[in-house]
Formats: C-alpha cells, sequence, structure tokens
C-alpha cells in the first residue's frame, strides 16, 4: 500500500484521513464511513431509553443523532419526511385519523398535518426527554406542530396504546429507530406486534415505516421486514429515496388491505391532485412522479426482496444499526 499511496495522492493513511477539527463518523462496514464535520456540540439527552446528540455541522446544519445514527438533518429532513408520509397520505382517499409510532423530531407529525382534512394525529415516543429536546431546539423540524391543536401527544410505549386504544385509523406510521438490541423499538418489528396494529386500522387504511437502509451492503432489514408483513398485509409495496444526510437511499414499506390503494394503483395524477386540493403547504421533495418512481427498485433489489424467507417474530427478533462497526 505504501507505493500505491506515493504514486496517489488522494489515498490517505488512517493518520490523515479526516481534515483538523471534530468529527461525527460512522462506520458502515469495516471499509466504509461517512463523517459529519461538528461545529459545536449543542445539546444531549441520555435516558434509560436511547442517548441523543444535537450536532452543528458544517454542511448539513443541525444534525440529530440517536445511539450513534444519523437520525435526521436540518439541511434535508424533508427528503426523509415527506418519503415517509407522503404516498399513504395522498393515495388515501380522504384520512381523518392518523397513528405516530415514534416520530420524536415532530416533522413526521408536521406532514401529517399539512393535510387540511386530518382532524386527529396521535404520536406515541417513549422517551419524554427527546419530545421535551424536539420540542425545544428542532424547531425548524416541527415547526408548531407540537402545538397544533389536532395533535395528541403522548410520552407513552406505542405497543401500549395500541394494545388499549378503541380508536381506529385510516393512516399509521412508524417512524422509529433503528431495532438495535435493548433498544426501545424491537418488539415494533415483529410479526406479532404488525398483526395486533391491524386492530386499531380503519377500512381502507394504510401503514407505513421506515424500514432500513437501501444500500447493498446493509440490505439485509428491509427483506426480512417485506417477508414478515406479507404474512399481516394483502399488499406490501417497497419504496426508497436517496437521503444525503445518511449518504445511502432509504427504504420505507407501504402495507394495506385496500385494493384500491394498493402501490400498484398509485397515479402519478391522482397523487398530483390530492396535494393540489388537500395540502395547506407546498411539498419540498414529493410530487406524483417522485412518489411513483420511489416504487420502481431496481432488479437487484427486488430479487433481494423475493428470495428473502426471513419471518422476524419475538422468538426471533432482528437486531440492527446503520453504525455496526
Amino acid at each position: 500500500m505504501t507505493g500505491m499511496k506515493k504514486r496517489f495522492d488522494w489515498i490517505k493513511n488512517s493518520g490523515s484521513i479526516l481534515p483538523k477539527g471534530d468529527w461525527f463518523v460512522e462506520f458502515f462496514t469495516p471499509g466504509e464511513l461517512h463523517a459529519h464535520r461538528a461545529v459545536k456540540l449543542l445539546e444531549t439527552s441520555s435516558t434509560a431509553f436511547q442517548e441523543a446528540a444535537l450536532l452543528k455541522t458544517h454542511t448539513f446544519g443541525k444534525v440529530l443523532v440517536i445511539d450513534g445514527e444519523t437520525q435526521s438533518s436540518q439541511y434535508d429532513e424533508a427528503f426523509y419526511h415527506e418519503s415517509l408520509v407522503c404516498p399513504a397520505l395522498l393515495a388515501h382517499r380522504a384520512p381523518r385519523r392518523a397513528f405516530i409510532l415514534g416520530g420524536g423530531e415532530g416533522a413526521t407529525a408536521r406532514e401529517i398535518l399539512n393535510d387540511r382534512g386530518i382532524e386527529l394525529a396521535v404520536m406515541a415516543d417513549i422517551d419524554y426527554n427527546i419530545l421535551r429536546f424536539a420540542e425545544k431546539h428542532l424547531g425548524s423540524w416541527h415547526r408548531g406542530a407540537f402545538s397544533d391543536p389536532r395533535l395528541r401527544l403522548l410520552a407513552q410505549d406505542a405497543k401500549k396504546f395500541i394494545a388499549g386504544t378503541s380508536l381506529k385509523f385510516d393512516l399509521v406510521y412508524s417512524d422509529l429507530p433503528s431495532p438495535i438490541e435493548g433498544g426501545p423499538a424491537c418488539s415494533l418489528y415483529t410479526l406479532e406486534f404488525y398483526r395486533r396494529l391491524k386492530r386499531v386500522l380503519a377500512p381502507g387504511a394504510i401503514f407505513t415505516l421506515q424500514a432500513g437502509p437501501g444500500t447493498p451492503l446493509q440490505f439485509d432489514l428491509h427483506p426480512a421486514l417485506f417477508s414478515t408483513l406479507r404474512r399481516a398485509f394483502r399488499f406490501v409495496g417497497s419504496y426508497s429515496a436517496f437521503i444525503p444526510a445518511y449518504d445511502m437511499p432509504w427504504t420505507f414499506l407501504y402495507c394495506t388491505d385496500d385494493p384500491s390503494a394498493a402501490p400498484a394503483r398509485l397515479s402519478e395524477a391522482a397523487l398530483d391532485r390530492a396535494a393540489a386540493g388537500r395540502l395547506r403547504r407546498p411539498l419540498k421533495f414529493s410530487d406524483g412522479l417522485t412518489i411513483t418512481g420511489a416504487f420502481r427498485l431496481p432488479k437487484y433489489y427486488r430479487d433481494r426482496i423475493k428470495a428473502s424467507r426471513a419471518v422476524i417474530t419475538e422468538k426471533r427478533p432482528m437486531f440492527f444499526s446503520t453504525s455496526q462497526h
């Protein structure tokens, strides 16, 4: 390697790989990393559930980090949150009630409440400190969603809420952190939970969840979630969006039992009409073309999904983190 370094000045040794300064580094594999130059540590939160830090970075503005993983950045959080929310929001004919599992930043609620027809959004996040942290420091994320009278905010285990509520929802979103071992979200990524979740879905409801990286090097969680959800829902569709702050595509799963809302039935024109007629403000990242195109995964990923036989259960959980090394 020494000879190569002399020949190519873009080959760096480990001592000179990053310029001077403080860096937040995520190793995706032993040979791949992504780093944000950290200008300032703005705030931290440590609870029994998770550790969070809010960094001011050189390129992406504020970046929220939970348990060592980049959650979202001030610069491009709309790429993630619109991708999570808007396909189901605009595909549903007339959503009135929505439920969010997690969603601590408040940005998922912001996108749901952008629809004039939404009468109630319930958000259950297990970590009160994260909610307080977000309300205080992530104003550019939630943009006042926490004070919207249509939002019912619960510092509660979403699983317990599902077990006890009599409400029915048109839209349900799982905006949970990765299922790391010992973390608060693992049991909410199982077949048993998804089957229990169905009891709170109204006729024609759509369930959407963030479903892990869409890079070939970390494409294990998504196929397993797909095959698990196919045992609970009639129609399951995979889609993805590239999130610059993550330095990779991120995937989502769209699930319903309603044939008229099946992923294959999504119409670019109908989605655009819904956005024009129902949304209070225009979208930054999404429109009908973006949404329908997001479901057209390359053959490699479709083949990996088709080949998966994994089913995630309470007895056989799947643990995952993007920051694995």
